[in-house]
């Protein structure tokens, strides 16, 4: 059995996203329990910014491939030099933050490596040497914990904002340089270009949350939910149903079948909180539910119920914090 922890920093363009500096603060503490080092995998192409932010943060060994076949991410490229790199070092524990590419690049590496992958984790921790997880299960009702004992590597995807932020570190890092695998004819996924969202959703990494349900009543009815969102600097979310009507993009949905979210704050707006919204965003450390239904299953959920019509209570909360912020 090989020894390490190994973690990928998953970015667009150069830019990491916060859940990959999340991971390598969880590899930091499993290596510090295991007295072993951490490697972390940054691919790319015209990095030399994020090596250098990633090298901020681990005194260790980081592992770059930049070349022009790993501009974009494309899941056999990355996977395949992954694969390769695991075959030379064999590192115990590959952890990857459970963003889309994250998702994508665990599931090959399951696949290739003929190993388990523990999926969208909220912890992590050494007990007598046996790597225990936890993780959310039916719908977010229980969490599950899981021991990988015998799994080797393990391979381990983690949910984002479940973790704090890397902390920096003193130290230099050992520059190890990685040739790709695949040649460009090699790749079947070409990438042609990127098109803009019409939408600025970006839920995933939001500190705060405002959602919509069926309670808005149509597309006009998340005016007052956007206004709210702008003022908090807030993304704004959505149930299944009121994507389902045509009222917002799917890009807003959150519950099982939409995106997982754990802001610091989540306030939902005329949403009744069935149980496939609640996977989505029972993890939130404050959740604020405001609804006319009193017995509205969110209310159980919300650590505040306010029981009230959203479109009489939103513009008063919403002018009352503008008021507060300009002073």
């Amino acid at each position: 059995m090989g020894s390490g922890v190994w973690v990928y920093i998953d970015h667009f363009k150069g830019n990491g996203l916060a859940a990959s500096w999340e991971a390598m603060s969880v590899a930091k503490s499993v290596a510090s329990q295991l007295d072993t080092s951490v490697t972390v995998l940054v691919f790319g192409h015209q990095i030399d910014e994020l090596v250098s932010e990633a090298a901020l943060y681990v005194s260790d060994t980081i592992i770059v491939c930049d070349d022009h076949t790993m501009e974009d991410f494309r899941v056999e490229a990355y996977g395949a030099l992954t694969a390769k790199l695991y075959q030379n070092y064999e590192p115990h524990i590959i952890l990857l933050p459970a963003t889309t590419r994250g998702r994508d690049l665990s599931a090959f590496l399951s696949i290739d490596l003929g190993v388990a992958v523990v999926t969208d984790c909220t912890d992590v921790n050494i007990d007598e040497g046996c790597t225990q997880v936890m993780r959310p299960v039916y719908a977010g009702i229980l969490n599950a914990s899981i021991s990988l004992d015998n799994f080797h590597p393990q391979i381990i995807s983690l949910r984002p904002r479940a973790f704090p932020k890397v902390e920096e570190c003193d130290g230099t890092a050992e520059i190890i340089e990685g040739a790709p695998v695949l040649s460009e004819s090699e790749i079947m996924v070409k990438v042609l270009d990127y098109a803009a969202s019409d939408y600025d959703v970006s839920l995933a990494d939001a500190n705060i949350v405002v959602s919509g349900g069926r309670g808005v009543g149509g597309p006009d009815g998340f005016d007052p939910v956007r206004e709210l969102a702008s003022v908090l600097g807030a993304s704004v979310g959505a149930s299944r149903a009121a994507v389902d009507s045509g009222w917002i993009a799917y890009d807003h949905q959150v519950g099982q079948t939409g995106k997982t979210v754990s802001p610091d704050l989540y306030i939902a707006c005329g949403i009744s909180g069935a149980i496939q919204h609640q996977a989505g965003m029972r993890t939130s450390k404050i959740i604020v539910a405001i609804n006319k239904d009193v017995e509205a299953p969110i209310m159980k959920l919300a650590h505040y119920g306010i029981v009230a019509d959203l479109f009489d209570f939103l513009p008063i909360f919403t002018a009352e914090l503008k008021s507060r912020f300009e002073k």
